[in-house]
């Protein structure tokens, strides 16, 4: 069944340390709606995405270069039937070195084919990993989510 929880990949030309700093910049690649921090083991912070998404996350593993896990403690998303079908995920983000270049694989635990969450938030993280995390990590701009006092 691990084959199934949602993952995905890419490579960048920088080093493992400079992925790991930008991967706990979340407010630079997924959304700028963020309170609390991101940055150490046991910190905690919540994201929320309009009315549509709010989740609360734990860094329950970090490794420097390598490893950062968030454990999601609490989530309302109010557009599935069970509002909080992330709670208890495990948000997981691999770093290494391949070569001269780093890979970065972000895998969600849970978030499978089966559950009603999968085909909206698979193509969400697509997006917020492939697009805005890599091009953070690449060219140290990220196209996270606005603030929402910012939008029109």
């Amino acid at each position: 069944m691990n084959n199934q929880n949602f993952t995905t990949a890419f490579m960048v030309d920088q080093t493992p340390m400079e992925a790991f700093e930008a991967i706990n910049n979340v407010t630079a690649w997924w959304t700028e709606n963020l309170e609390g921090s991101s940055q150490q083991l046991n910190d905690e912070f919540s994201v929320r995405f309009w009315d549509v998404h709010y989740s609360k996350q734990k860094l329950v593993e970090v490794i420097p270069a390598q490893k950062i896990v968030w454990l999601v403690t609490d989530s309302n998303l109010s557009f599935l039937k069970d509002k909080t079908e992330w709670n208890g995920a495990k948000i997981i983000f691999d770093i290494s070195k391949q070569g001269d270049k780093t890979q970065v694989r972000f895998t969600q635990l849970g978030l499978v084919p089966e559950v009603e969450c999968y085909g909206a938030c698979s193509n969400a993280w697509t997006g917020y990993v492939n697009d805005s995390l890599h091009s953070l990590i690449a060219t140290g701009k990220g196209q996270p989510t606005e603030k929402e006092s910012e939008l029109t």
